[in-house]
């Protein structure tokens, strides 16, 4: 059993050693002009306690001439690194004296500096103590946590905030600088309690506010108008389920909307609304709205890869509306999110949690800074263990650019004894060179147990986000 003083005391004597101006052999220059300051620290500590210093002073180790080492931290402030290097000494923190922007700054900085026990401490600090803050700068707060995936009990909270007060939510956004991705995501919420209409007049609000140029009323839009505002829209069609709409909503908030629309799609909400002339709108089916729930792909991408997998003979599909019909997305079946990366995580680690022993699932990968699109099935489980997997039936697939599914590789297993392979160093891996995924968001693509090579070049590729889902019956 460890005395708390002693740990105080012990916490004090290493500040006191930070405060030294005796002992220290390193100099580490925080900013940039004109705001620049220099710290003095001590090698054995910085590399005891961040990661990224080790990384830095193991590849700048102290010089036989006894010079000291220098290091420049260019892109934080030195108010912020104060903070940061008296908890890398002392393991302490104390926030109540700094405002939500100030903490904002800190924890970007202990990002960078992987510390990862300080970045729990400030998500912690901000959820109990500045909610207010995150509510009035919700764009900003989510945006953050959105694109870093070190930020995950922030988010938690943010998405969580979504569900319990949408419309609050929706309305402090600054829609004109929310990014696509962000607004998908935030739409796509299991839990997100508002009405199909709400979702859609948001969307449309979204596309207008990306097209500034777009007239004011809609009354004056040319065909070219309204074909900017459909580009717009695209991605976010297949998440809305306007089967749900009252004839009364249809009629006056998408009717007027109608060239927005894949024209297949209106004509059959047509012959629906038609047909049920009297219907009521579903405020709560919003939840199990008969879509699929992915940043990365279409219903027509996963309708594609379904028809692949029944080409198998493994099940037994029924193929129906996707996701606008009055029944499940393909009948008996669905794509179940088990795992996104900018939700969950992207280390190994969080993938054999959340994947291991789960059968028939999909892995939908998109390349950082293209269009291109990355996949596998698996129809056996994930292991943890370094194990190969045997199975005639899976395959992977590339889709050169996202919006055009004609343009796509299939590459079915042609040696099935080592068509999955399993370890705790690695995120979902067929064959493990064919498609693979390792730390780091770092994924490669050869060939080796598949038909074909399903990327032009076996050059290391950067995720920008992955998901996997189980194809399970409804």
């Amino acid at each position: 059993m460890v005395d708390d003083k002693v740990l105080r005391k012990l916490s004090q004597n290493l500040l006191e050693i930070l405060e030294d101006n005796e002992y220290y052999d390193i100099i580490i220059e925080v900013g940039s002009d004109p705001y620049v300051k220099t710290f003095r620290a001590h090698m054995a500590i910085l590399y005891y306690r961040s990661p990224y210093f080790r990384r830095i002073l193991s590849t700048n180790k102290k010089k036989d001439d006894e010079t000291l080492t220098h290091i420049k931290l260019p892109n934080i402030l030195p108010e912020t690194f104060q903070v940061i290097l008296r908890y890398i000494y002392g393991g302490v923190v104390s926030l109540d004296e700094y405002d939500a922007p100030d903490v904002i700054k800190i924890l970007v900085s202990a990002n960078e500096l992987n510390l990862q026990e300080l970045i729990m401490i400030l998500q912690s600090f901000l959820i109990e103590n500045k909610s207010e803050w995150i509510e009035l700068n919700f764009n900003d707060v989510y945006q953050m946590c959105f694109e870093n995936d070190s930020f995950l009990e922030l988010r938690r909270y943010c998405n969580d905030l979504v569900s319990k007060v949408p419309d609050k939510i929706f309305k402090s956004l600054n829609l004109s600088s929310t990014s696509e991705k962000v607004f998908i995501s935030l739409i796509q919420n299991d839990d997100l309690q508002m009405s199909e209409i709400q979702v859609w007049e948001y969307v449309l609000k979204w596309g207008l506010a990306q097209n500034p140029e777009l007239p004011l009323n809609r009354k004056d839009f040319s065909e070219n108008d309204f074909n900017t505002l459909k580009n717009s829209l695209q991605q976010f069609i297949p998440s809305i389920n306007f089967y749900n709409l009252s004839s009364e909503e249809f009629s006056k908030k998408v009717v007027p909307y109608r060239r927005v629309l894949p024209g297949e799609l209106y004509d059959e909400l047509v012959v629906h609304i038609c047909n049920n002339p009297t219907k009521k709108s579903e405020p709560g089916a919003r939840i199990n709205s008969k879509r699929i729930n992915s940043v990365i792909i279409t219903f027509q991408h996963a309708e594609l890869i379904l028809k692949w997998i029944n080409n198998l003979g493994t099940f037994s599909y029924v193929f129906s509306k996707f996701i606008y019909g009055d029944t499940t997305i393909i009948n008996n079946n669905k794509f179940k999110l088990l795992l996104r990366g900018s939700r969950d995580g992207f280390t190994p680690e969080k993938f054999h949690e959340i994947c291991d022993d789960q059968t028939h699932t999909v892995t939908i990968i998109k390349v950082k800074d293209s269009n291109e699109i990355l996949g596998g099935y698996n129809p056996i489980g994930w292991k943890s263990n370094i194990s190969y997997g045997a199975t005639k039936d899976s395959f992977i697939f590339s889709f050169k650019d996202n919006k055009n599914i004609e343009n796509h590789i299939l590459s079915r297993v042609k040696f099935g004894l080592t068509a999955i392979y399993s370890s705790k160093d690695t995120g979902p891996s067929f064959s493990g060179v064919d498609l693979t995924l390792r730390n780091n968001n770092i994924g490669s693509c050869s060939k080796r147990s598949y038909e074909n090579q399903i990327r032009e070049t076996t050059e290391e590729f950067i995720v920008e986000e992955y998901e996997v889902f189980q194809i399970v019956k409804d």
